[in-house]
C-alpha cells in the first residue's frame, strides 16, 4: 500500500501534467529547486502548506486539488466499540429541558455518511403533530436514514407544508431528503402503567422510568457536497441556484433537461427540429412536458442534442420527500444461494440508487465464505442480542473480528467479507464520491487508464522523445 508522501507525489504529477507544467517549470514559478519538485513527486519530501499556498497564487487551482483523503480504514473494515460510542454521549436540550441523547458510531473519511445514535429524551402522552412539547428542527443539507428502537413518533412537514406524524416502532425505518424539518419523541400514553409510574416519580425523582425510544439516524452527502458545494458557492446564490431544475414532475424534469441540453449547445428549436426532419412546434413540446418522446424519436432526439439518450430520462416517479417503511412491509428474501442470510428490504429511494438499507438475520454459522462484495460504502450495526463475527480480506490478508450488540463497523467498498452466528445486523450502503457520472467516466478511460487516473505515475511526455 501506498505511503502518504507517495500519494501526495502522484497527485502533485498530475496536477503539474494538467497544467501542462514540467519539474523545471514549476520549480522556476513557485521559486524552489527542481531538485524539491523531483522529491516531492517521488514522494520523498513532503508538499508544504506554504509551497501549496504559492501554488494558488500562481496558478489557477484550488487549495483542495492538493490535500487527499485520509484512509483512517487501512485494514478495510473499522469497528466501534458500544463502550467506545458511550464515551461520546452529549445530552442536547431544546426549549429548556433534555431532548436528545446522542451517540456517535462507526464512520470513517472516506464515506459521505455521518451515522449518529440518538435516543429520545422527550416523552409525549398523545400523536398529536400540534404536540407544544415537540421542538422542531430547520431541516440539514443531508440526506437520512432512520431505524427506529422502540415507541417512537416521528414528525415532519409535508409536501405542503402542514406538520404530520408518523406513529413508528421497532423495525420500522424512513428516509427524508435534506431541509425537510422534522423532530422525534419518546411516545407514551397515560394510560400505560409504565409511563403513569415514571409521571408520578418525576416529582420525586424516584423509581422506574419507561423505555425510551432510540432512533440510529445516518445522514449522509451524496453529490452536492465537497467540490460540488464549494462551485456552487463560489458561483453565488442567483447563479448557481439555477442549476436546480423544475423536478416537480416526470413532464417537467424531461423538458428541463432538453432545454438546459440545448441552451448548453447554443442551438435553436428550428436547428434541433431540422436535425429530426420535424418542425419547430414539436420541439416547443417537449420544452413544455406536453409530450415524452420514447423509443426511436427519443434517440434522435439526443442525436440532435449531441447526448446520450440516457441523459434525457426523467426518473420514473417524483417520490414524496419523506418515504415511510413499517416493518412488516418489507420485502424478504434470502441470500447467497446458501441461504445464510435473511434480508428485510427497509426505507429507500429510487432517486439515489445507490443508497441501499436493510435488515441482515444471520441464520449460519458454518466455514466462513465471502459471501458480500460491492463497490458501495457500507456501515453495519449490530442490533440484536447476540454477538455477530464478521470476516473479511483485503490486499491477500484475511481479517476477523466479533460485532457485539450495540457495536457498529464501516466497511470500504469491494472488500470480500461474511457474517457467522445468529443475530441481527443492520445494513447502510451509499454511493461514495466515485459511482454515478464519475464511474462511466472511469470505466470509458479503462481499467488500463483508470490506475493513472488513480495514482499518475508518468509526465504527460517524455522529454527524450518517443516515436509511436
Amino acid at each position: 500500500m501506498k505511503n502518504e508522501l507517495q500519494r501526495m507525489g502522484e497527485n502533485f504529477r498530475g496536477i503539474l501534467n494538467d497544467l501542462k507544467r514540467r519539474p523545471e517549470d514549476a520549480a522556476r514559478e513557485l521559486g524552489v529547486s527542481v531538485e524539491d519538485i523531483h522529491a516531492i513527486i517521488d514522494g520523498k519530501k513532503e508538499l508544504s502548506l506554504s509551497l501549496i499556498q504559492k501554488a494558488t497564487e500562481v496558478w489557477p487551482i484550488s487549495a483542495r486539488d492538493f490535500f487527499l483523503l485520509n484512509d483512517d480504514c487501512p485494514a478495510g473494515v473499522r469497528i466501534m466499540r458500544a463502550s467506545t460510542s458511550e464515551k461520546t454521549r452529549r445530552l442536547m436540550d431544546r426549549g429548556g429541558y433534555p431532548y436528545y441523547e446522542y451517540r456517535d458510531t462507526a464512520a470513517s473519511s472516506l464515506a459521505l455518511f455521518r451515522p449518529e445514535w440518538i435516543q429520545e429524551e422527550c416523552f409525549v402522552d398523545d400523536n398529536d403533530p400540534q404536540n407544544p412539547k415537540v421542538q422542531w428542527n430547520n431541516g440539514h443539507f443531508m440526506h437520512q436514514f432512520t431505524y427506529f428502537i422502540g415507541p417512537v413518533n416521528f414528525y415532519y412537514r409535508d409536501a405542503k407544508g402542514e406538520k404530520q406524524v408518523a406513529v413508528m416502532d421497532t423495525g420500522d425505518s424512513m428516509y427524508i431528503t435534506p431541509f425537510v424539518p422534522h423532530t422525534f419523541t419518546t411516545r407514551a400514553t397515560q394510560n400505560n402503567a409504565q409511563y403513569a409510574q415514571y409521571a408520578q416519580s418525576a416529582q420525586s425523582n424516584q423509581g422506574a422510568k419507561p423505555m425510551k425510544g432510540l432512533i440510529l439516524a445516518l445522514t449522509y452527502g451524496n453529490k452536492v457536497v465537497g467540490e460540488c458545494q464549494q462551485e456552487l458557492s463560489a458561483l453565488g446564490t442567483e447563479l448557481a441556484s439555477q442549476y436546480a431544475l423544475d423536478f416537480t414532475s416526470k413532464e417537467m424534469a424531461f423538458a428541463s433537461l432538453v432545454r438546459f441540453y440545448r441552451e448548453g449547445a447554443s442551438l435553436t428549436r428550428e436547428e434541433i427540429a431540422k436535425r429530426m426532419g420535424k418542425d419547430a412546434a414539436a420541439i416547443a413540446s417537449y420544452e413544455t412536458g406536453t409530450i415524452i418522446p420514447s423509443g426511436e424519436e427519443l434517440t434522435n432526439l439526443a442525436h440532435a442534442l449531441g447526448v446520450n439518450t440516457q441523459e434525457l430520462v426523467p426518473f420514473d416517479e417524483i417520490e414524496q420527500k419523506v418515504i415511510l417503511k413499517k416493518y412488516e412491509t418489507g420485502t424478504v428474501w434470502y441470500y447467497p444461494e446458501s441461504k445464510a442470510y435473511k434480508l428485510v428490504e427497509l426505507a429507500q429511494t429510487k432517486s439515489l440508487p445507490n443508497s441501499k438499507a436493510m435488515e441482515c438475520t444471520v441464520l449460519t454459522d458454518s466455514p466462513a465464505a465471502y459471501d458480500f462484495k460491492n463497490g458501495l460504502h457500507q456501515y453495519l450495526y449490530n442490533v440484536g442480542e447476540t454477538p455477530v463475527k464478521i470476516f473479511w480480506v483485503k490486499e491477500g490478508k484475511a481479517y476477523e473480528d466479533i460485532l457485539n450488540p450495540h457495536d457498529s463497523a464501516y466497511v470500504e467498498p469491494f472488500v470480500p467479507h461474511c457474517f457467522r452466528g445468529k443475530g441481527k445486523l443492520i445494513i447502510l450502503r451509499i454511493g461514495g464520491r466515485v459511482v454515478g457520472e464519475a464511474q462511466i467516466e472511469l470505466s470509458l478511460l479503462g481499467r488500463g487508464n483508470a490506475k493513472r487516473a488513480i495514482g499518475e505515475s508518468l509526465q504527460w511526455f517524455n522529454p527524450q522523445g518517443k516515436k509511436v
